[in-house]
């Protein structure tokens, strides 16, 4: 398997719902210009927590469209609402503790296993990439559809190991080459994975270089712009970081991939991504108001001249 032509997706828990829609903003720029869809424009997919979920959906034949579909009307099963939170917190009081995540993680398990059915890692329809952490070997996985020891791995379950967002989702338990696991988000390891796929296309080369022909397309799920100001960053202990220190990772590592592929790749390396107005910016607000405005920021930036232009230039190389 060579990968020449690559796409990577971003972790964002609902805001996957942005990616969808650039996904489709995507397609139809290459089918404008005489090109083949997604499936057949790229030879390799790579997705962190909700990219892993969006990518493994494009991997099997799903469109764009049906994929933002499902996160419409699957998304208050896989992030209840506050009546819910609380009954679930206090059926898992004594099990959990006090401290247990946001969510049990029993909804998302059950719109991936819909999803996805029987579907093993190695039936995937293009390669695909999913990135995953183990917490008990401290170590990246790294899930694959071309190596032998991943094939027969469930699809639903490396998505819901990828997307195990810490303080929102339980770990998910998992066997992986004989060796027990328990995996959490992949955007511990890079919520932005574009970084592993191109390690990928090197390896797959044999050479310590960067292909030539090399094309990636790695799309966000809209940046967060709200800060935190000197005193909270000087003055929060463990309680008062415990959430925002996840949005913090997960941002300032998909950053710092984007600037090491815009080095490695240059001219053919695409990122769509836009700034998110504050309250937006939420892994988990499902509400209507939220979810009129992911699509309103998606219309409108795929609307924009200079992304326009930048989905143009990327069907010539493909």
């Amino acid at each position: 398997m060579k990968a020449r032509r690559i796409l990577s997706l971003d972790g964002g828990g609902i805001r996957g719902l942005v990616t969808c829609r650039w996904l489709k903003g995507a397609e139809d720029a290459l089918l404008a210009a005489g090109k083949p869809g997604l499936m057949k424009s790229f030879d390799l997919y790579a997705g962190s927590s909700t990219g892993a979920i969006v990518a493994s959906g494009l991997a099997i034949g799903l469109s764009p469209d049906a994929i933002a579909q499902m996160y419409h009307e699957h998304r208050h099963t896989i992030f209840p609402g506050m009546a819910n939170r609380l009954w679930s917190r206090a059926t898992r009081l004594f099990s959990d503790g006090p401290s247990a995540p946001r969510y049990d993680g029993k909804g998302l398990e059950k719109v991936l296993k819909r999803a996805f059915g029987d579907t093993r890692l190695g039936q995937v329809k293009v390669p695909l990439l999913v990135t995953g952490y183990d917490t008990i070997a401290r170590t990246p996985v790294i899930f694959k559809s071309f190596k032998a020891a991943h094939k027969d791995l469930p699809l639903w379950e490396v998505c819901r190991a990828s997307a195990a967002a810490p303080t929102y989702f339980p770990a998910h338990g998992m066997k992986i080459e004989n060796r027990q696991c328990a995996l959490i988000d992949g955007g511990v390891v890079a919520n932005n994975p574009t970084a592993c796929a191109i390690a990928e296309a090197m390896r797959k080369d044999a050479r310590a270089e960067i292909p030539q022909d090399l094309v990636v397309l790695s799309i966000g799920t809209g940046a967060r712009t709200r800060s935190i100001d000197l005193k909270s960053a000087r003055e929060w202990g463990a309680l008062e970081w415990a959430v925002p220190i996840i949005d913090v990772l997960f941002d300032g590592n998909a950053d710092s991939v984007d600037y090491i592929a815009r080095h490695l790749v240059g001219d053919s390396y695409f990122r769509l991504q836009t700034e998110l107005a504050i309250g937006m910016d939420e892994m988990d607000d499902v509400s209507e108001t939220n979810i009129a405005a992911l699509e309103a920021v998606a219309r409108d930036y795929l609307a924009k001249a200079t992304t326009r232009n930048q989905l143009k230039r990327l069907a010539t190389l493909l």
